[in-house]
């Protein structure tokens, strides 16, 4: 059997990780994954569970009963928990503003690391997130840090929210990225940082398919 081809892909919030993640998988025809959208997941069960965040014990009882694959839905990817897929559940402002917080919980990190793990064991991928190269898949074949400018982050996520009809205002939406930046490269387990190997990509001012070309000359080295 050949080799898998594993490419880990991190960056800060809206820095184009998910979107080219998924375009460069559709280019190579091997597997995706989305890791933040399964830490929303999580964190979306907590809400409707009521669960809150120091209960462990629920926590991990909930975490036990869960179970989460990717679909397809048309041409895109969806999530699926248990028997109900979700897609815009994950993208609510609540679901936003916690999801930082509840991917620093210990036994959640264990949990989706391990899933994510087993994931890549089992065929070629490309996964992205916070703490792929650096913790979930340290010995990838290739590794890519993206970074933007927080004003043009800012500005892709409230193009989207308007499109999604989310309300929020792009001053306190600014803001939000500027904090979760703070709290995701500072926090105790997993932190966001750069791979020691891993090469910068600044996607600030390229477009999808520039960004897409950037990490299949890394891929496929002319």
């Amino acid at each position: 059997m050949s080799k898998l081809l594993t490419i880990a892909i991190d960056g800060p919030a809206s820095s184009g990780k998910s979107t080219i993640a998924q375009r460069v998988a559709e280019r190579l025809e091997i597997a995706y994954a989305d890791t933040g959208a399964m830490y929303r997941a999580i964190t979306y069960l907590l809400i409707k569970n009521n669960l809150l965040l120091d209960d462990e014990a629920a926590i991990q009882a909930l975490l036990d009963r869960v179970q989460l694959s990717f679909v397809r839905q048309g041409n895109q990817q969806a999530l699926k928990i248990n028997d109900q897929v979700v897609s815009e559940e994950l993208r609510s402002n609540e679901v936003t503003s916690l999801v930082s917080k509840v991917a620093a919980l210990s036994v959640v990190r264990e949990k989706l690391t391990h899933l994510q793990q087993e994931m890549a064991k089992q065929q070629s991928i490309v996964m992205d997130g916070r703490d792929i190269g650096t913790q979930v898949l340290p010995n990838a074949s290739f590794k890519l840090f993206f970074v933007a400018d927080v004003d043009v982050r800012a500005q892709r996520r409230y193009k989207e929210n308007q499109a999604a009809n989310r309300k929020q205002s792009y001053e306190d939406l600014r803001q939000e990225i500027i904090d979760r930046d703070h709290y995701d490269m500072h926090r105790e387990i997993s932190p966001l940082k750069k791979a020691s190997d891993a090469i910068e990509i600044d996607t600030s001012y390229l477009s999808i398919e520039e960004v897409v070309q950037e990490v299949l000359k890394v891929v496929h080295p002319i």
